[in-house]
Formats: C-alpha cells, structure tokens, sequence
C-alpha cells in the first residue's frame, strides 16, 4: 500500500475499500467534492428511512450500481463509497472502467481492528459488534486479493486529487525543478478584451494589464490576430482589438517585455507591409518586437471582410515565400524579390528594426508547417502536453538543413487557469465553466491547476524542449490578481 498522496487523472473510478468504522466516508467527503462520491448510505437514506434503514439496502445497492454504470458510462469521476468487500461488484465497476477506457483505483482503509472497534463504541448508531467483527475478518482476506485484481493503483488513503491529465506528474517534476532549476521564459497572451469596464476604459485596462505583467515577471506579451473574435474564444460581436495597433500601444505603456502577435495570418496583410509594420514597433519598441506568422484558418472572417480565401496549398506558397521575403525586408538595401508567388520590386524598409534579427515565430504543429520553421523561422509555437512537445521538438531536428547550425526553438501556447490552492482552483472551475459543461471536462481544457501543479506542467514542457511558453489567462478582468498568481508560477523559473 502506498502512504504518500498522489494525482490522479480525471476521469477516474476509485473504489473504497474497508470494514466499517475504518473511515472511508470520512476521508472522501475530505477529498473529494460531494458531486464525485456515490455513496451507499446515503442511497440507503433515500430510497428507505434513513442510512441506518438496512431493510433497504438491497434497493440502495440496486440503486447504486446504476449510478455508479451511468456515471462511468458517461466518463465521469467517480468515487464509489461502499464496504467494497465484495469481489464481483468490484470487479464489476472494474470491468465498467475498463470498457469505458477510464483508470479504476482500489483505496485501502487498513484501519487496526482495534480502532474500528472504538469508533464504532463512539458512533450513536452503532454497527453491530458481530456484524463489525465479520466485516474486519473479511477485510482481511480482501486486501491480500485486491493486488491480484488489476487495477492502475492501490493506494492507502492520504493526500489524493484528481486533476487534469497534465497534472498527474506535476508533484515529482515540482521536485525536480525545486533540486535543479531550470529556466523558462513566459509570455501572457492576450485574446480577449470584454471587460467589465466595458470599451471606454478599454485602453487604460490594455495599459494596466501590460503594466502588471510586467511586474509579475512576465517575458512577453502576445495578442491574437484577428478582426472579430473567434468562436473557441468568444462571440463575434466581442469588443476585440486590432493586433498590431494594440501592440503599438503596449510599447508605450510598458518597458521590457517582448511584442508580438500568435499568430499574424499569412492572408490578412500585403506582406511587403506586414515587414514594414513589424520593424516600425520593433524601433519604437525599442527593440522588442516579434513577428509571428501562420497559415490563416478562419474562414468565415476572411468572407466578412471581403477578402479571397485562398486553398490551403496556395496558402502554404504564400507562407513560405513570406518566411523568406521578411528577413530581406528587415535588412539593408532595396534589392528586388521574386518568389513563388510573390513579386516586390523594391524592398526598402527604413528605418530597419533594431533587433538583428527580427525574431521571426511560425505559429503550427502540422509536419509540413514545422519543416518550414526548421528552414526558416527562429521559433515554432505549438500547442499539446509535454509528450506533443518533444514530438515535435525532434521533429524540427530531424528537419533542420545541414547549413543552420541548431533548429529553431520551441514554443508554447496554452489556456492557464491558476488557483493558489487546489480548493481556489476547484472554485474557479465552478466560477468559469460554461453553465452546460462537466466541470472536469472544462478544467481539462483550461489547464486549470494550482501554483504548483502549474510549476510542475511547466517543468516537463521545458524538459520536453519548450524554451517559452504563452499562456491565456481565462480569468483575466478587471481583477488583476490572475497575473500575480501567474507571477507565483514564473518566479519557480527564475
């Protein structure tokens, strides 16, 4: 039986194990929220008169193996409170995991006989003495049987949470960055401006923002390209703010940050004038811009705007001439330049940016997008747990040209919910969820974890080859506390 507290990932089935008095029912309303556990007392009181109403056991247990099959059906948490001494409803909610393709987990309470006895004295209804000594007895041999019952762990009750897929190795990866750190840079992206200020104060939120995430330890800060506000985000009618203009205007209001867009679409700009804009931030910024490209996607935006979509292989032929036209733009002399696609007679740009180069990202994790970074970008943002990241991160080498001396490096886009605790993180959840949306399928979406779980997700992004990562801060408001949580994160990577 393992003593120390563990992640677990979401969705998972766990089954209480134990004679009665050994403290199962105490120990999960501890752990888990009361929407998880499936307890047979609590059945019993409702289909009878009472939790202590054993004549109406046999219904409650009829009862909760329909739950218990619903809930697993529906692959959701499920913590399953019961004796759990009997062999086949055990190995029946294993099956059910099993078939549902969820991890099932056995909690042992190997509660000393003794101690079961003197709870048991101080209850008001007590399990009778006889009843109690047969459940200690089968225990007994039940916890020599669960090892050879297959599931993922057993565990001895502790420290136990269930939490999002990237967080079940956050605990080691905390160690391992608190015994030898590494460094990480951070950069806060910016997709949404509804605020409850609303868009007359829109610029001095953009400036408070900008300000204080700078102050949180904040290495950039980033904005989508759009026009319109893109469904996964929000609704079309949504304030939302020009990149490059934003971009412009967080020069102005902050210091030391870098600037840029996730992603410029290859189809928004002449791209000629895209080279232009970027080297005029990058020199009012001080030196502090990034250009970030990409294929373009949204396809009901370009129609809005009157503007050509174009196939996805004349978009591809854009792209690459655009990765090869920019650094010429950025650099001296007015030479001509013809690509695949791309014809600009003149390819004056003065004043030239004062970065050297001017950082150039390609946003995409599609083979053929990455093998145009490994060519010519100095960065690929990608998205996907840490597994996805070191796919990539060899990808790029493999597809690195024999000329350039390293590939590009590897960056990070992900939605960041941040709780100080675990509790203010479950609270979050609940806040934020979209009123129709399971909490843990939401919490999944948006990273939602704690200062720590955060630190460890970010470790192993790093160990997996990210060099930066971009997070998008659901609960950003008026209410700028989700920048110092973050800043809780960052301060582990310096």
């Amino acid at each position: 039986m393992e003593v120390e507290g563990r992640n677990l990932p979401s969705p998972c089935v766990v089954v209480l194990v134990g004679p009665g008095a050994a403290g199962k029912s105490t120990w999960a309303a501890e752990t888990f929220s009361g929407d998880l556990v499936v307890s047979s007392d609590r059945l019993r009181a409702l289909v009878g008169a009472g939790e202590d109403d054993l004549a109406a056991s046999a219904d409650a247990f009829r009862l909760l193996e329909d739950v218990v099959r619903q809930r697993i059906g529906r692959r959701l948490t499920t913590v399953i409170d019961t004796l759990g001494l009997d062999r086949d409803r055990r190995l029946g909610w294993l099956a059910a995991a099993r078939e549902a393709g969820v991890p099932c987990v056995a909690v042992g309470f190997d509660t000393p006989a003794e101690e079961c006895r003197r709870r048991n004295r101080e209850r008001v209804k007590r399990i009778p003495a006889d009843v109690l000594s047969g459940q200690l007895k089968a225990w007994a041999a039940v916890k020599k049987e669960l090892p050879g019952e297959g599931y993922d762990e057993i565990l001895a009750p502790g420290a136990l949470r269930v939490v999002p897929e990237a967080f079940v190795g956050a605990g080691e990866a905390v160690r391992r960055q608190a015994e030898q750190p590494t460094g990480l840079r951070f950069g806060l992206q910016l997709g949404s401006y509804t605020h409850k200020g609303g868009r007359a104060t829109t610029g001095e939120w953009v400036r408070r923002v900008g300000r204080a995430a700078e102050a949180a330890g904040f290495d950039g800060i980033y904005v989508m390209d759009h026009f319109r506000q893109i469904p996964q985000v929000g609704r079309a009618w949504e304030d939302f703010l020009e990149s490059w203009t934003t971009l412009a205007y967080l020069a102005a209001c902050t210091e030391r940050v870098r600037l840029g867009t996730l992603v410029s679409g290859i189809t928004y700009r002449n791209v000629a004038h895209l080279g232009k804009i970027a080297a005029t931030l990058d020199v009012l910024s001080g030196g502090r811009a990034v250009c970030g490209v990409g294929l373009a996607w949204f396809e009901q935006e370009h129609k809005a705007y009157g503007w050509e979509f174009p196939s996805v292989g004349d978009r591809y032929a854009l792209l690459e001439d655009a990765l090869q036209l920019l650094p010429v733009m950025w650099g001296p002399g007015n030479k001509p330049w013809r690509g695949k696609v791309l014809d600009v007679p003149e390819t004056a740009c003065y004043p030239r940016p004062l970065q050297d180069p001017l950082p150039l990202l390609l946003g995409g994790s599609g083979p053929r997008t990455l093998r145009l970074a490994a060519r010519y970008a100095d960065a690929a943002n990608v998205f996907g747990d840490a597994a996805a990241v070191r796919r990539h991160a060899s990808y790029l080498a493999a597809h690195t040209p024999a000329g350039r001396e390293t590939p590009p490096q590897l960056t990070h886009l992900s939605t960041t919910l941040i709780g100080r605790q675990p509790r203010e993180v479950d609270d979050l959840v609940e806040l934020h969820r979209p009123r129709n949306q399971n909490p843990a399928k939401y919490a999944a979406t948006v990273n939602a974890g704690s200062v720590s779980d955060q630190i460890g997700r970010f470790r192993e992004l790093a160990e997996a080859g990210a060099t930066e990562v971009m997070i998008s801060l659901p609960n950003l408001d008026d209410d700028l506390t989700p920048l110092e949580t973050a800043g809780e994160v960052i301060a582990a990577f310096r």
